[in-house]
Order: structure tokens, then C-alpha cells, then sequence
């Protein structure tokens, strides 16, 4: 998810395009003259740069993923609705597993029986009996994995259980809201709401994206995603805005100024959901998560942003609710 400045398709670091010069060793060679050496070339590696397109991506393959998993959704949601919670419970036991995976960089080794099984339940409560049987998912999840790794010794205790916790409350805790905003009890308007979240993540990124990179200038967060930029963000939020006041208008026969205010305020938790896991990327050392989605990474550099624009969301459509 990125809101590319146009003269960051270089990687950060990359000198290979700077003609390098050089006079010799000693004294003795000092006076030959300069000549260019030699250009080094390099080899793609697999996960360190996606080749095609200004900004880096490999467009094809990422347009192709990217419709895909929008036709899955979509199907489930309007041709088969339970669907939904199998998309929803697969999504989390993947991001559960790149986390897991990601993580191991770290040295922490957070258990995975317990933390995809902690995923499943935790859907499944929250599809029974709403936010509170979700609450009590995540401490049964949590509880399962300390004691799963206090069995191997208090060292691994320790090490690993901040670990388990980041991940049990990171992608299927927050993911489990999707299913919040489709409870049985919001009837029809609980698909459409979660399409509007989607959208406005959808808007959110492709207005980004494309204003930054045409106009994007001034970085964002060089330190954290450096082609982000404020042009970027910018183009993220208005788009977000208005795509969402129409949705919201439309699907849910909601005010247009609420859903203003529904598209910025899930564009500015998105791009914080995505910074929040470039940084622990780069953290990491790692590029993507993965190298599940050809164009796009793992499944977790796609969820980034819905992680946590759902639970806001939620929180904003019992807001709406409450006042209209």
C-alpha cells in the first residue's frame, strides 16, 4: 500500500546506476587516468524487488491476485453470505502463520497449533455471540499458547509469549470484526457494510497510489515506508471520502456527511495499519511477509491495512447508528 513519490522507484541504498571512478591504489598508478569501472550488473532475487512499473511492482501479476481476491470476496458476500466467515477464518490462519513465520527473524518462536486453532474459535465466537465471546476467544487463545510453551521450559515462556500475544490479538482479533459487521441481526445492511469497509480500504489505496505517483513530492515516513508520501496520504483520504459517502449513501441510505467522515477516518487508520507493519518489516529485514500473492507479497501485506480499518469501522457504524 504505497503513495509513491516518482523518483523513488530506486531502491533506498542502491548505488548501482552511480558510475563509480577510481585512480589506482598507490603512488605508482596515481597518474594513469581515470576510467569508469566497470557497471555491476545484478541478478533479480526473489521478494527483494517486484520488476515492472514505476513503482516497482510487478503490475500484471499484482492486477490479476488483486481481482482475484476481490471476486472471492465479493462472491461470498453477495451470492453465498456464509462464505464469508470460511474467507474470514482462512485469511486468519494465513496471517497467522506469516506472522509466525516473520517473527522467528526475531529469535521468538510463537506456537502455532494454538494460535491458528485460537483463530478459528475466535470467528466462530464472535459469529455466535458478538464482541464479548470474541473477548473471551482472544484469552482462550492466549492462555492456550502459554501453556503450550510452558511446557518446553520457562526460557521459552518468556521469549515467546509477548509474541503470541502481538500475534492472537493482531490478525485474527481484529480481523474477527469483519464478521461483527455482518451479524445475523444487521440483516441484509451487514454485507453491505462490509463491502463499504472494504471499498473505502480499496479507495483508500488507489487514490494514494495514484496521486503519489504523479504528484507525489514530500516524504511521509522516509524512515519507515520511504516512498510515501504526503501528496500521497492526501489523495488517500479524499478519495476514501467521497468513494465512501456515495457508497455509504447509496447501499445504507446513510448521509453523505457521515460517510465523508466514515471514508477519511478508515484512510487514516489504514495508512497507520500499513506503516505499523512496514515498520515491523523493517525491523524484521524482511521485504514481504511471504511470497503467497505473486505482485503483492504475503497475504499479511494485503490485510494490513483491513486489520485496522475494520474494528474502526465497527466502532463507526454503531456510531452512525446511535445518531441517525
Amino acid at each position: 500500500m504505497s503513495y509513491l513519490d516518482p523518483r523513488a522507484g530506486q531502491s533506498a541504498g542502491d548505488d548501482s546506476t552511480v558510475p563509480a571512478w577510481h585512480a589506482g591504489e598507490d603512488a605508482q598508478t596515481s597518474q594513469l587516468p581515470l576510467v569508469p569501472a566497470p557497471v555491476p550488473t545484478t541478478e533479480q532475487k526473489p521478494g527483494k524487488r517486484r520488476a515492472g512499473g514505476r513503482a516497482g511492482r510487478n503490475l500484471p501479476a499484482a492486477i490479476g491476485v488483486g481481482v482475484g481476491l476481490v471476486l472471492v470476496v465479493l462472491g461470498s458476500l453477495v451470492i453465498w453470505p456464509d462464505a464469508f466467515l470460511g474467507v474470514i477464518v482462512l485469511a486468519s490462519a494465513v496471517g497467522v502463520y506469516e506472522m509466525v513465520r516473520a517473527l522467528r527473524a526475531s529469535g521468538a518462536d510463537a506456537p502455532l497449533i494454538p494460535l491458528v486453532a485460537g483463530s478459528v474459535l475466535m470467528v466462530g465466537l464472535a459469529w455466535h455471540d458478538g464482541p464479548d465471546a470474541l473477548l473471551l476467544g482472544l484469552l482462550v487463545t492466549v492462555a492456550a499458547s502459554v501453556i503450550w510453551r510452558i511446557a518446553d521450559g520457562a526460557a521459552a515462556f518468556r521469549r515467546d509469549l509477548v509474541a503470541s500475544i502481538m500475534i492472537s490479538i493482531y490478525v485474527p482479533f481484529l480481523l474477527s470484526f469483519g464478521v461483527l459487521l455482518q451479524l445475523p441481526d444487521a440483516g441484509e445492511d451487514g454485507r453491505w457494510r462490509v463491502l463499504c469497509t472494504l471499498l473505502a480500504v480499496v479507495l483508500s489505496d488507489t487514490g494514494g497510489y495514484a496521486v503519489g505517483v504523479f504528484l507525489g513530492k514530500h516524504k511521509m515516513a522516509p524512515s519507515i515506508s520511504p516512498g510515501k508520501t504526503w501528496e500521497g496520504f492526501a489523495g488517500s483520504v479524499l478519495s476514501a471520502a467521497i468513494g465512501s459517502s456515495l457508497l455509504l449513501y447509496y447501499l445504507l441510505e446513510i448521509p453523505f456527511y457521515w460517510g465523508l467522515l466514515f471514508g477519511a477516518v478508515l484512510s487514516m487508520v489504514a495508512v497507520a495499519g500499513d506503516l505499523a507493519e512496514s515498520m515491523l518489516k523493517r525491523d524484521l529485514g524482511l521485504k514481504d511477509m511471504s511470497n503467497l500473492l505473486p505482485g503483492h507479497g504475503g497475504l499479511m501485506d494485503r490485510l494490513d491495512s483491513i486489520l485496522f480499518a475494520v474494528p474502526t469501522a465497527y466502532l463507526l457504524f454503531a456510531l452512525i447508528g446511535a445518531n441517525t
